[in-house]
């Protein structure tokens, strides 16, 4: 009787610490089933946190490339007008250097003014021919001279005016005679290595 009341107990033992070990189970299954079904949806779904930081980033990102842009616009800019800059003052110290004699030639123009007028007053002179021959030596030396650093003179009788290269003195209406056309040069115009630094004093023909 007591080993049958012994063997019952330990039945009842065995079956409590199944129910228990089964109630532990599933507790961890449970917490298991809860684990993984967080972890699927921080999968799936970030939090409002993440999406917010996202949202931000964006906008820096849209902000910087936008400064990025609008500083190479800035940038190009710059380098265009230095490049301007440095051609324009390369230009300016070419004029300079290739027109650095212009002062001192147009100081010298009045000069072959005046021996043109000395020529012409002597030509009916037939006294003081060996100054007369020096006069025209002078002459010819100095507009050589001035032939050989680039100056020329404008060529005005007998061609069509032009307001670049000639001014109207005098105005002349001779109905024989094309309209605009020069009838006489009163002083004479130059050209310094192209460029009118004179233009010549001229009569024009208008009509009507």
């Amino acid at each position: 009787m007591k080993a049958k009341n012994k063997d019952i107990a330990n039945e009842e033992v065995k079956e409590c610490g199944e129910n228990i070990n089964s109630t532990s189970c599933d507790c961890n299954q449970e917490t298991c089933d809860c684990q993984n079904q967080k972890d699927c949806c921080n999968d799936t779904q970030p939090s409002e946190e993440e999406t917010i930081n996202n949202e931000l980033e964006s906008e820096e990102m849209l902000i910087l490339k936008n400064n990025i842009s609008t500083l190479e616009e800035k940038l190009r800019y710059q380098q265009a007008e230095l490049i301007n800059y440095r051609k324009r003052k390369d230009e300016e110290v070419s004029n300079l250097l290739k027109y650095a004699n212009q002062d001192l030639i147009m100081e010298l123009l009045p000069l072959v003014d005046n021996f043109e007028r000395a020529i012409k007053a002597s030509e009916n002179d037939d006294s003081n021919t060996k100054i007369k021959e020096g006069i025209n030596m002078l002459y010819t030396n100095l507009v050589s001279t001035l032939h050989k650093f680039g100056v020329e003179e404008i060529n005005s009788n007998g061609v069509a005016f032009d307001p670049v290269y000639h001014e109207a003195l005098l105005i002349a209406n001779e109905q024989d005679k094309e309209d605009g056309l020069i009838l006489e040069t009163l002083v004479r115009g130059y050209t310094y290595k192209g460029r009118v630094i004179r233009p010549s004093s001229v009569k024009v023909n208008k009509l009507n």
